[in-house]
């Protein structure tokens, strides 16, 4: 690639199209304060390069169970650049969120036992 070309915004077709996120996507996380872009004269979107790695920072997040307001209240270490470690700033965040999974887990967990029973036995059991 030349020089040019790594400077020249990016449409927000060519972004979804270089992080697998769908337009509308890319849309709502620009609305939501999470990208950054300018309006081209013809009032489209444009986005600078590095908005690459946000969108798959973003992704990855979403990915962990993280929601877009949860997203936008992290330190930009954590939303702008792909792949960054955590921050000490987010780990109670984090740890909040993976307890929450970890009942999530052990809901399920109970609720498969019941219906496993009541499949073997041919009655709803009781609930403990």
């Amino acid at each position: 690639m030349s020089e040019t070309t790594l400077q020249t915004p990016l449409t927000i077709g060519k972004l979804a199209s270089e992080t697998g996120a769908s337009v509308r996507s890319i849309r709502h996380y620009d609305e939501q304060g999470l990208l950054t872009s300018i309006r081209a004269c013809n009032g489209y979107r444009a986005f600078p390069l590095a908005a690459i790695a946000q969108v798959k920072q973003i992704q990855r997040m979403i990915a962990t169970g993280f929601s877009l307001a949860e997203i936008r209240a992290f330190p930009d270490c954590m939303r702008m650049i792909e792949g960054a470690r955590a921050c000490s700033e987010t780990t109670p965040i984090q740890r909040k969120r993976l307890a929450s999974i970890e009942r999530q887990i052990a809901d399920l967990e109970r609720r498969r036992a019941r219906l496993l029973k009541t499949l073997a036995e041919g009655v709803v059991p009781p609930l403990d």
